[in-house]
């Protein structure tokens, strides 16, 4: 891409996106079309504006393809939002299986990054002790736990973190289940070489239910601790973590192939140029890592539909689709039994950023996935058990998804953001702005600037800077800003009774 004040993202679009503020009577050159273009009002950056004259009722097309209906005769030149364009999405739809022909990427000789090999064979990118209780009446608990030993132990491993949450009481059916088995999935991420479970003792949640869900472990790796049945829960648990720790040493780092390293994905505070810059170099980022034989994780299923027919046509096979076809409509469904709008989005922010409706941020925030083949489904809260492009049923919710996504295995998340956000998830979360406004204005938030790729650098070589980071950050020879200012956090989806 070139520096210019407008980008045309697809031969057939009817909208631009201005990339820098437009004022009235501007003339805009539309390199794309080799045609100007006078602005006749003002357009705000990220925001689209009509290339041509577009009906009342007719479909405005941007990445070729629909984001939604004109409510009212556009004018080209005109600024295009909320005022003038609405959803065209409407209610449950059905979909058929029309698989794309999509080429087997070849395989790449194998990038390694140093990290820790475990006794399952599975690989880590940190050395931790990871904290999780069973229940929220225990928070301050397992806060105070980590602070004493992190300060305590901090020279021997990567750290030891406690994630506050607060559920596990009162909780019932699915949603007791919920919680039993996105904590579980946490106990079982390699980044975690020891566990210290800590519950407090008549909680719903209880240890030896919770042990059954976490599955078997090799000795030494999960402590447990009920601390109703202790004197001194403190004592007890610096205690267990000390062994915990020295278990931990026995893992040195060692060169890992990239094919073991699993990639999550997820935008948050999305703007007009998401869907331009740091989506596709995701999108990038995710098909890089496939052909190394590793795996990506997208989430975020409201914020398919619209989009969702290109997942769907990308499926591995009939089985997969079916799959993604029950990921979508189950959460429609979700909505609907809350008496809720399906397609009630974008949020604010986004609107301010420039999206309009729910089918141009799914549009754009699909981009994430790449271009490879969707080759498994993932009920919430569970761990990946295939290589390649999986998709994770979560919401939309930053830390809802985060989680997600560190539950199911990703060692690493790759977070685009056009607004910007300083939450990190319980691993490694790679803030990426869409624009370099923001890389520039919050150095503490952003770790990468995909800005950049509207001022004239190309996606080839964004994507090969990015690769070599990530490389370094799995190795441990540099930390996200998440971890330099320990903004870790997890949430839990909730949907059901609490007593």
């Amino acid at each position: 891409m070139t520096l210019n004040s407008s980008i045309l993202l697809h031969k057939n679009d009817g909208v631009a996106v201005a990339l820098r503020d437009i004022h009235n009577g501007e003339a805009i050159l539309i390199d794309e079309l080799s045609k100007s273009i006078t602005a006749i009002e003002d357009i705000p950056k990220s925001h689209k504006f009509a290339v041509k004259t577009i009906a009342q009722g007719d479909d405005v097309l941007k990445f070729g393809y629909s984001i939604g209906v004109a409510t009212e005769a556009i004018t080209e030149g005109s600024w295009i939002h909320t005022h003038n364009l609405k959803t065209g999405l409407n209610g449950l739809l059905e979909y058929a299986y029309e698989p794309d022909d999509i080429p087997n990427q070849p395989m790449k000789e194998s990038r390694y990054f140093n990290g820790y090999v475990r006794e399952n064979g599975e690989a880590g990118i940190r050395n931790e002790i990871w904290i999780i209780n069973t229940v929220g009446c225990i928070n301050k608990t397992c806060e105070h736990l980590a602070k004493m030993t992190g300060s305590l132990h901090g020279d021997r491993i990567d750290g030891i973190y406690h994630f506050s949450h607060p559920y596990g009481c009162s909780q019932l059916g699915d949603d007791l289940t919920y919680t039993q088995t996105l904590l579980a999935s946490l106990a079982n991420h390699p980044n975690a070489a020891g566990i210290l479970v800590v519950g407090l003792g008549c909680e719903n949640n209880q240890i030896e239910a919770f042990k059954k869900v976490i599955g078997d472990q090799p000795a030494g790796r999960i402590k447990f601790l009920t601390s109703q049945e202790v004197d001194d829960e403190f004592e007890v648990g610096m205690e267990l973590i000390g062994e915990l720790v020295a278990y931990a040493e026995q893992f040195k780092r060692q060169p890992v192939p990239v094919s073991k390293l699993k990639i999550g994905l997820k935008c948050g505070g999305s703007d007009g140029l998401s869907g331009i810059t740091a989506n596709p170099l995701a999108g990038m980022i995710s098909d890089w890592i496939i052909s190394e034989g590793g795996t990506s994780i997208l989430t975020e299923v409201p914020e398919m539909f619209g989009a969702e027919t290109i997942l769907m046509n990308r499926a591995a096979n009939e089985e997969v689709f079916h799959s993604i076809v029950h990921l979508v409509n189950d959460f429609k469904e979700y909505f609907i039994r809350h008496g809720q709008e399906i397609y009630e989005n974008p949020s604010p922010g986004n609107k301010k950023g420039g999206i309009t409706t729910l089918e141009e941020k799914s549009l754009g925030c699909t981009q994430k996935g790449g271009h490879s083949t969707v080759q498994d489904v993932v009920p919430y809260g569970e761990r990946v058990k295939v290589n390649g492009l999986n998709l994770i049923q979560s919401p939309g919710n930053d830390l809802i998804s985060v989680t997600a996504l560190a539950a199911a295995g990703a060692h690493i998340i790759l977070f685009t953001t056009g607004r910007g956000t300083p939450f990190g998830g319980p691993v490694p979360t790679v803030k990426i702005s869409t624009n370099t406004e923001l890389a520039q204005r919050k150095k503490n938030w952003i770790d990468f600037d995909a800005g950049r790729l509207v001022n004239g650098l190309k996606m080839d070589d964004l994507t090969e800077e990015l690769v070599e980071d990530l490389i370094d950050l799995a190795s441990g020879n540099r930390q996200t800003n998440n971890e330099k200012f320990e903004f870790r956090e997890i949430s839990i989806f909730k949907d059901g009774v609490i007593l």
